[in-house]
């Protein structure tokens, strides 16, 4: 095959991730959650650290207790540490640049999640912590569909916690960098 022709091979942990995904999306926890939890004792604590963070972060949202949605959120962030350390990312892959980049993208996300974990559990401090985290990986998203959408939650999370009262910095985090394009702001509309 001439170079530049080679495509990756599809990762089938990631597929079978999607797959699992879509079926909660489509409505059924339940079975998702069966899904994924069989996915995770296949994969194993020790696997890949790109599926762990990928499952982590899906298994989070099929669980009915805030105190098992924070484990698995934070499973996933460890997860993503690993990546950013340069742990391998991925079948075949090389870990290095290739895995930090992916933590990077995830990042965002991660800590959006853990906020609203340690919101509801009642930790304020600690969802202030990581919705500050959240605002700040922000960055490294692109100006797309899924980056607005990420640093609209992190501002609909910051209003909330501003409402939460005043338990030490109870105003959105203003660390961001000013952007005249109100960055952090809402998304911007589209025709």
């Amino acid at each position: 095959m001439a170079k530049g022709q080679e495509q990756a091979a599809p990762d089938a942990v990631l597929t079978r991730i999607g797959q699992v995904a879509m079926l909660h999306h489509a409505g059924d926890r339940e079975e998702a959650r069966l899904r994924f939890l069989s996915l995770w004792a296949e994969i194993g604590e020790h696997g890949d650290p790109l599926h762990r963070c990928t499952l982590a972060h899906y298994l989070a949202d099929t669980q009915d207790d805030p105190g098992d949605e924070l484990a698995w959120d934070l499973r996933a962030l460890s997860a993503a540490e690993e990546l950013a350390d340069g742990a391998p990312a991925g079948r075949g892959g090389d870990g290095g640049e290739g895995g930090e980049l992916a933590a990077r993208a995830l990042y965002p996300s991660l800590h959006l999640n853990l906020a609203a974990d340690y919101d509801r559990l009642g930790h304020r401090e600690a969802a202030r912590l990581h919705l500050r985290r959240a605002r700040t990986a922000a960055g490294a998203l692109a100006f797309d569909r899924y980056g607005e959408g990420v640093r609209a939650a992190i501002d609909r999370l910051a209003r909330r916690l501003a409402d939460a009262g005043p338990t030490g910095d109870a105003g959105p985090p203003t660390d961001g960098p000013d952007r005249p394009d109100g960055w952090w702001g809402p998304p911007r509309q589209r025709p």
